[in-house]
């Protein structure tokens, strides 16, 4: 039986058009971006002309754009998020990432629709129903391990797209109401006040204060590139790069990284596997993930539960980038430092480093010389600190100027037909043209012109193709300038055959016999118009209650994490030489109050208002 060849796509954020196309251009299959509004990062939205040049841009090589519509929608909003789809339709996006299932009942055009990480996709019957209500592709949650995606990919036929890499939030996606309640800013509607970041107390039921001023639900970032093979025999197609709030940088050194993981990954599935788009890119710098923003590592959940003992989630000390280690502080004379590194160091790099209080802080190097750096201002760091980079400014002036081209392989071949001179082109994409010229008689050439003619016809700097075989004529001389003419609109073919025949993803149908899982719909699930009620119901839901956002006030559960605090701090229930703590926890922050709670059947945490 003939094994069925996967797609295997690298999806990256992008900010803005800028990123995009960068994105693209170290080797992103698909890029996920905001449009005008109703995307999950208010901060990071882009016109439909901006959206419309990305578009243009990646659909050259078969990469797509994925519009995050994913936020919640009020019902006075529903015909704007309706013209908003028609006018992303029309600009050429290829897939709608949504949350708000009210969309479904508005008159969309076919296109594709993802269900976003927002819908809490933890188990078979949610990614069943979400398939059948049309989704053709399903956005993991984080929080999920190796088995239960391939439970989850057992039970479905769309792609599984899962996070490979950047920050993590702590609560389920979707599902967090922190924000909301505590500040009036709904990371449903991409207004996050970011709850989880700040520094805690971690106080007993007395308000006596157990832990001081750490940062106890700030996660570490997430990568799993060490792990992308395990997560391809999982189920997993599409893997995504968390950070639409990232910088230039961030994105190319992350998507060069995983690209070149991805690659060797593909070249060595005996055929099993390959690339989504097409393309091949080359770099001007060493792609490394520690090099770039970082909170340190965690492979989350992965691998599933830790043991009660392994402390590997949480960034307890600092929410900003730990960075990269660069070594330890030999000595201290004034604002000059000594450090024991075996890495290179330049004037202009930022460093951190933990303080005698416990928190970290910041400082920039002046000067270098050998293993002694001159700091920007006197620093109280001693003897043995260590010390980290989180500004890389040699790395970082590389990636500031233009680090990598793209390029599409094509193959060529010249012969004569009569008084016609032809080239026959196809490139990787399967793109097959014919093109001819009429040239006067052709002379035979005295010297070997076959390296020559190659040159001519690989001129091809200025467009997105790059010439790999070309069987020529090098007996005779053929003028360069119809080889120029020859190539430019051989160019011009190639690019005009790729937009008749490259292929567009529809809008996957509705089953609309298909239930719904549960008839009760809490809070949690987010439903905030008449459009989302209307769908529920059609499905066989017979209780909604309304999303936070449109009720009076939530006096409940505020998040659910996977995360507990007490294994993170060694006090697992479970655990038989763990560490005491009372009963009764509470987190405070300023006007933050939150009970802890933890499910040990479950192995989840809830944190509650007060």
């Amino acid at each position: 039986m003939k094994q069925e060849i996967r797609e295997i796509e690298l999806l990256a954020p992008a900010r803005d058009a800028h990123v995009a196309i960068e994105a693209i251009n170290h080797g992103a299959d698909a890029v996920y971006m905001g449009a005008t509004s109703f995307g999950a990062r208010a901060q990071a939205g882009n016109s439909i002309d901006d959206v419309a040049r990305v578009c243009d841009y990646a659909h050259q090589y078969n990469a797509h754009i994925y519009a995050t519509v994913n936020t919640i929608v009020y019902d006075n909003e529903l015909k704007q998020v309706e013209r908003l789809v028609h006018s992303l339709y029309r600009v050429g996006v290829d897939a709608l990432i949504i949350q708000d299932m009210g969309l479904l009942r508005l008159d969309l055009p076919p296109i594709a629709l993802h269900a976003s990480t927002q819908c809490d996709i933890r188990t078979p019957k949610k990614a069943r129903f979400l398939e059948a209500a049309g989704c053709s592709q399903l956005v993991l949650a984080r929080e999920l391990s190796l088995d239960e995606i391939n439970a989850i990919h057992s039970a479905v036929k769309v792609p599984l797209e899962a996070f490979v890499h950047g920050a993590l939030c702590v609560c389920y996606s979707g599902r967090c109401q922190a924000s909301y309640a505590f500040k009036g800013r709904s990371a449903n509607r991409g207004e996050c006040a970011q709850l989880c970041r700040l520094p805690y107390d971690l106080e007993d039921s007395n308000g006596h204060k157990i832990i001081s001023n750490k940062h106890l639900l700030s996660l570490r970032d997430l990568n799993q590139s060490d792990r992308v093979k395990a997560m391809i025999d999982a189920g997993v197609s599409s893997f995504k790069i968390e950070g639409r709030l990232k910088d230039v940088g961030y994105v190319k050194n992350v998507v060069a990284y995983y690209r070149q993981v991805l690659d060797g990954i593909i070249a060595g599935s005996g055929r099993n596997l390959k690339r989504s788009s097409f393309g091949m890119s080359s770099f001007t710098f060493e792609p490394r993930l520690e090099r770039s923003f970082n909170r340190s590592f965690t492979n989350y959940f992965l691998d599933g539960h830790p043991a009660p003992q392994s402390l590997t989630m949480a960034s307890l000390d600092t929410p900003k980038s730990l960075g990269e280690p660069l070594g330890r502080v030999r000595e201290v004379r004034g604002t000059i430092l000594r450090l024991e590194s075996g890495l290179a160091i330049s004037n202009g790099d930022g460093l951190s480093f933990m303080g005698a209080d416990g928190l970290f802080s910041g400082v920039r190097i002046n000067e270098v010389h050998g293993n002694d750096i001159v700091l920007n201002s006197s620093t109280p760091i001693k003897r043995g600190t260590m010390v980290y980079r989180t500004f890389d400014k040699q790395f970082n002036d590389v990636l500031s100027k233009p680090s990598a081209h793209r390029r599409i392989g094509v193959d060529v071949s010249l012969r004569i037909v009569g008084n016609l001179l032809c080239i026959d082109a196809i490139d990787e994409r399967g793109c097959q043209v014919t093109h001819s010229m009429e040239v006067p008689t052709l002379e035979k050439s005295r010297s070997p012109q076959t390296e020559r003619q190659r040159a001519e016809l690989a001129k091809l700097g200025n467009t997105i193709y790059i010439l790999n075989e070309a069987k020529l004529l090098g007996e005779y001389f053929i003028p360069a300038s119809v080889l120029s003419q020859l190539r430019h609109e051989m160019v011009e073919y190639l690019d005009r055959a790729w937009r008749i025949i490259r292929p567009v993803e529809m809008r996957r149908p509705e089953l609309h016999d298909v239930k719904y899982f549960t008839n009760v719909l809490t809070s949690a699930d987010n439903v905030a118009n008449h459009l989302a009620c209307e769908f529920y119901k059609s499905h066989g839901v017979e209780k909604i209650e309304s999303a936070i956002e449109v009720r009076p006030r939530n006096d409940g559960v505020v998040m659910t994490t996977r995360y507990c605090l007490r294994r993170e701090l060694g006090a697992c229930r479970r655990a038989a030489d763990a560490r005491k703590l009372p009963e009764s926890l509470f987190l405070h922050s300023g006007n933050v109050l939150m009970r802890v709670e933890c499910d040990c059947a479950k192995c989840e945490m809830r944190l509650s208002l007060v």
